[in-house]
């Protein structure tokens, strides 16, 4: 197959083009250390604090979509057909600082400074998509932005103040939306990439045809999506991952499909992509997702990645397990499905072969007669990966409970369903004694560990308190029960 040995993608409002591009190369490397673009600043190294934000636009069935990233985590080769956009782009008209600068400088929005580059670059992108936000939707895009010394209030406000001083209408970026879907679409060629050295490699395939063609001829290749994990194993634990295959581009892989049975999510569906569609089918999950990181991590995190890192704690697949989904596995073009619960064999180890990977997520459409519940511990509300994560199913017909499904993370070396607490709760009247009696099994069912995060008697009281919760959440007796469906 033809393939090109550089990375084409436009910085700001100019062609770039970088050969010999490793794996473990990042973008915030590239800007501060290569061309020089100090605005974009290093801070935690690991996608939590916001410093390093930047804008990156790219191609989608067509149409140019303009996200926020963390420049620190994201990958040289997944810029290939892009467009990243920096601080110093920025412009107002005649010359004048841009409104989101403008609207910073007049509500005192910065202090120190070192945040506010990223802070920009968030509230940019808001005010593109939502000129007029709310004080909550403001909220939720800053999520991933921190700030130690100016306080959130004035930022806040200068969000909801930015179009005082110019519309998106009259943006650089919205004039400019032709120009730059032309210039995109003259940088798809349609080849596959390889670059770097052959111990730190970096492919780019074409097509999710030739995906499976380049993990049958590198079957230990480390797979790149959206790089919120595998950034942190370069950043932190300095982890080689080459050669890596870089997937987060590939438009087959980014399918949502909804039928009368059920959701088909491509497994590079990302956070952000996905909300819409999975809060529609299952509203027990909005209010979950926008606990799932910051919004920088949920445009570049896919769903895919989230099951096959096999994490014990990531955020979807217990509520995911919870819902009965099935994922879709590929080796060439022999394809296999499986129970998302079955894919997680043990801390580490995943029913995958070396040469599949994650096609497709589907998650059937709900009965009547089930009650669902979403939760999320963590030691901040926004943005912290979790201390323990839970979904709940439960079918009651005529006041009995007919069929559970428990399931956990952060209690086991995988995402795991509790079997015992389930059996306890199967076959009883829906009311307190069964769930007592599911919360005492949960002993059986789990000895979670000690660390950081949490302590194994914290986890597992947790644990049973929220079966508790869930019980309130959907008892006909409890007062002010949707408060409690998820956290």
């Amino acid at each position: 197959m033809n393939h090109r040995t550089e990375i084409r993608f436009l910085l700001n409002g100019r062609n770039v083009a970088v050969k010999d591009v490793e794996a473990d190369a990042t973008l915030l490397d590239f800007l501060r250390l290569d061309r020089r673009l100090m605005g974009t600043k290093e801070g935690c190294a690991e996608g939590d604090c916001g410093a390093c934000t930047v804008l990156v636009g790219r191609l989608q069935y067509g149409q140019l979509i303009y996200e926020t990233v963390n420049a620190c985590i994201r990958f040289m080769a997944s810029l290939d057909g892009c467009h990243v956009v920096t601080i110093e782009h920025l412009r107002g008209e005649n010359g004048q600082l841009h409104p989101i600068q403008q609207a910073m400088v007049n509500c005192h929005g910065s202090q120190c400074g070192f945040c506010t580059p990223g802070f920009v670059m968030s509230l940019y992108a808001l005010w593109m998509a939502n000129p007029e936000p709310t004080e909550t939707e403001v909220e939720t895009a800053i999520q991933g932005n921190l700030c130690r010394c100016t306080g959130y209030q004035p930022i806040i406000a200068a969000a909801m103040a930015a179009n005082r001083y110019g519309t998106p209408a009259n943006d650089f970026l919205t004039k400019e939306r032709e120009a730059i879907t032309n210039r995109l679409t003259a940088l798809r060629d349609g080849h596959r990439v390889v670059c770097g050295p052959k111990d730190n490699q970096a492919i780019v395939p074409s097509s999710v045809d030739d995906l499976a063609d380049v993990l049958a001829e590198f079957p230990q290749a480390t797979l790149v999506a959206g790089s919120t994990d595998v950034g942190l194993w370069v950043t932190k634990f300095m982890r080689p991952i080459g050669p890596a295959v870089f997937i987060a581009h590939l438009e087959e892989l980014k399918a949502i499909t909804s039928t009368e049975s059920g959701l088909e999510i491509g497994a590079g569906v990302t956070y952000t992509e996905a909300q819409a569609s999975i809060c529609e089918a299952f509203p027990h999950l909005e209010a979950y997702w926008d606990r799932i990181a910051g919004q920088q991590v949920r445009n570049m995190g896919t769903i895919g990645g989230n099951i096959a890192n096999g994490s014990p704690i990531g955020d979807t697949p217990p509520v995911l397990i919870a819902l009965e989904a099935q994922i879709t596995l590929r080796e060439g073009s022999v394809i296999r499905r499986l129970p998302l619960e079955d894919f997680f064999i043990e801390y580490g180890k995943q029913d995958r072969a070396p040469c599949e990977f994650v096609e497709s997520i589907s998650i059937p459409r709900t009965s009547p007669n089930q009650r669902h519940g979403a939760y999320k511990i963590s030691k901040r509300r926004d943005e912290d990966i979790s201390s323990g994560a839970a979904g709940f199913n439960v079918t009651v017909e005529y006041g009995i409970i007919t069929a559970a499904i428990l399931a956990f993370g952060g209690m086991a070396g995988t995402p795991k369903r509790a079997a015992a607490a389930e059996a306890a709760l199967t076959g009883q009247p829906w009311g307190q004694a069964a769930f007592t009696a599911a919360g005492k099994a949960l002993e059986t069912d789990f000895q979670p560990l000690s660390d950081w995060r949490a302590s194994a008697e914290y986890r597992i009281t947790v644990a049973r308190n929220l079966l508790q919760r869930f019980f309130l959440a959907h008892d006909d007796q409890s007062a002010d029960a949707t408060d409690l469906l998820s956290a």
